[in-house]
């Protein structure tokens, strides 16, 4: 993997025009709570108030405003386990395309009828990333439709890097940055954005216990499949790296640490509590690795929020009691 390859500042900055006039521009909030609690000062990056309630549409649009308009127009579809069905189910209204998505049986009723609601045909299939690829390959062969990749794609992880854009311009003495790590587009375009801009800072990526796919292709220095991913974290539990998002990690990632369910638990409660956020357990990842001190701040850091897509059933059997 060549450095022609990886995203550019340019890129970077050209999905920022394109996104400036249909994405919000989440705020970066001081944590008094959390900073009293670690030790250091700490941020919040809150993309759970992200159109579609996740990051995810900052990449979903940009992909789509590179299409020829022809072939958007017949259609887009996306395997998603939920918060990427949304945000190209958002990102295709806006153009006036159809979107089908593809989620699993599994699929939370929060995820399935946010999709919905915003005008997309929801398919189902199986429980694992390859049931929902298998069968959205199926849809592009007969109906035309063109699949608009969760993270693996340079458009996407262009559109997802923004979200470190924003964070270099709003503090630029920044020390650190916390993202979570799914299939890798948002952590690959946050790291490259903040290397970029500021290249002293460090960038730290977070994943759960159930789905290590990062830990273990770092160290065998490759993407490794893993035989199963399980967890609370049902929007970062991909059982392999991305090709290109990987190479992007092992260029500008610093480290990559692990948080278990319970913390999760513990980190959403505090942002419920505290900062008056409603955080699904996959987007406050982040926070549950300060809390536990698996990252301990030595300057001012970031804990970016990826997510909100949970409603009160949800909240009620994770926090309830």
């Amino acid at each position: 993997m060549t450095d022609t390859q990886l995203v550019t500042l340019r890129d970077l900055e050209a999905a920022a025009r394109v996104l400036a006039p249909v994405a919000v521009r989440t705020p970066l909030l001081p944590s008094d709570a959390l900073s009293d609690l670690v030790g250091g000062p700490v941020w919040i990056k809150p993309e759970v108030l992200q159109r579609g309630g996740a990051f995810k549409f900052r990449g979903a649009y940009n992909f789509l405003s590179h299409m020829d308009p022809a072939v958007r127009s017949r259609g887009v579809i996306a395997p998603s386990s939920g918060n990427h069905a949304q945000a190209v189910a958002l990102a295709a209204k806006l153009f006036g395309v159809p979107a089908t998505v593809v989620m699993p049986t599994t699929v939370t009723p929060a995820k399935r009828t946010g999709a919905e609601r915003l005008g997309a045909r929801v398919e189902l299939a199986g429980t694992t990333t390859a049931d929902r690829m298998g069968r959205a390959e199926e849809l592009v062969a007969s109906e035309g439709l063109t699949l608009v990749p969760p993270y693996d794609h340079p458009t996407i992880i262009a559109g997802q890097g923004t979200v470190g854009l924003e964070i270099a311009d709003d503090l630029p003495n920044v020390d650190a940055v916390l993202v979570p790590v799914g299939g890798g587009g948002f952590s690959a375009g946050v790291a490259s954005a903040i290397k970029l801009r500021l290249p002293n800072a460090r960038v730290i990526g977070v994943e759960p216990t159930g789905a290590p796919k990062l830990s273990r292709a770092r160290a065998a220095g490759k993407p490794v499949k893993l035989e199963h991913s399980g967890g609370l974290a049902d929007g970062l539990l991909a059982v392999e790296i991305g090709t290109l998002t990987f190479a992007h990690h092992q260029r500008y990632l610093d480290d990559v640490v692990l948080v278990d369910d319970a913390a999760l638990r513990r980190a959403m409660r505090l942002l419920l509590d505290r900062m008056k956020l409603v955080v699904e357990p996959s987007g406050a990842i982040t926070v549950a690795a300060l809390l536990e001190g698996k990252f301990t701040p030595r300057g001012p850091t970031v804990a970016v929020l990826s997510g909100g897509n949970i409603e009160w059933d949800g909240l009620r059997e994770l926090l309830g009691g």
